[in-house]
């Protein structure tokens, strides 16, 4: 009887580092949409096609900053090599380049956070939104990869 215990509590474990994986997965690609989503709404103010909003700004950078806080420990060792469902997925990078990973994410919050200390008008957004998305993008560059 003990054995089956034993057995039945290691499967247990097992499958509660399985779903603990895909959580962090999907929250990663939850964050990603949200990042995309209003980083393409601010565009739309820099290139002129819609109005400037303040509000809409603070919720970016804000989202911006959510992600920069969260990602650090969204990438466990167990996770190495899952395949999300999506047009992306992660680098190994991630996980062979941990000091340069953090190195980026500490970069981009950074930047998120001058930037949200300057952005006040649609000017000080010109000058200041494109070190956020250069910062954004550089991430991608290297440790993101598309599937397929």
């Amino acid at each position: 009887m003990k054995r089956v215990l034993v057995v039945g509590g290691a499967l247990l474990l097992g499958m509660g580092a399985v779903w603990a994986q895909q959580d962090s997965v999907k929250e990663v690609q939850v964050l990603m949409k949200g990042n995309g989503k209003n980083a393409g709404a601010v565009a739309a103010m820099v290139k002129g096609e819609k109005p400037y909003d303040q509000a809409t700004v603070d919720t970016a950078l804000a989202q911006f900053e959510d992600t920069a806080k969260k990602l650090p420990t969204l990438f466990p060792d167990s996770a190495k090599g899952m395949k999300p469902e999506g047009d992306y997925s992660t680098s190994p990078k991630v996980w062979e380049d941990k000091a340069g990973f953090q190195a980026k994410i500490a970069s981009f919050a950074k930047v998120v956070s001058e930037a949200k200390a300057k952005i006040k008008d649609l000017d000080s957004l010109k000058t200041n939104f494109p070190a956020v998305g250069k910062e954004c993008g550089g991430c991608h560059e290297t440790f993101r990869v598309k599937n397929g």
